[in-house]
């Protein structure tokens, strides 16, 4: 294979995610919306320098399910929470930024744990360090939350459902986590 045509093969994965990320961010499931989201990801990947990030782990299609199926369950209740704290005349939040050590240190797992975190309403990373694979975010009231660990728990769970959906066996070894 062409070196040219390796690196189209290569993209299609990172496009097809960036792809669910737009759909994500604009709630609709739309013709338009899915063709708008492949565009964005083609001119991302082709305009933008983007450092490589290998992937040494497998799509496991029943992890993959839990995953979205509990994003799902997760956003919708999220959103009913912040409704919740927005209606309530009087309310007063108690927000805090939470730091959370995550088990992996894939470039790639930091990035999908930190966007799907961020895409639930009341949480938003504020800060990523490659490097120790620490996530800071914000959440919104840690009250509603069920307190500070249970927001980080909520955390670690999200990243052990994304490394139990792609990570391969070694990479959940490396992470503390039975295959």
């Amino acid at each position: 294979m062409s070196p040219h045509r390796a690196r189209w093969h290569t993209q299609w994965p990172t496009i097809l995610w960036l792809t669910v990320v737009w759909v994500f961010l604009w709630g609709d499931v739309s013709v338009g919306n899915v063709l708008a989201g492949l565009i964005v990801g083609f001119l991302v990947t082709t305009g933008l320098r983007m450092a490589t990030i290998d992937f040494h782990g497998r799509l496991r299609p029943l992890g993959i399910v839990r995953l979205f199926a509990r994003f799902a369950t997760d956003l919708v209740r999220a959103s009913f929470e912040v409704s919740l704290i927005a209606l309530r005349p009087g309310y007063q939040t108690r927000g805090a930024v939470i730091g959370v050590q995550l088990r992996s240190h894939s470039d790639l797992y930091l990035t999908m744990t930190a966007e799907l975190a961020s895409l639930v309403p009341g949480s938003l990373v504020v800060e990523a360090h490659r490097l120790t694979g620490k996530l800071y975010l914000h959440v919104l009231d840690v009250r509603q939350s069920g307190g500070i660990e249970a927001a980080r728990q909520s955390v670690l769970d999200q990243e052990e459902r994304v490394l139990r959906a792609f990570a391969s066996d070694d990479e959940l070894v490396a992470a503390g986590l039975r295959p």
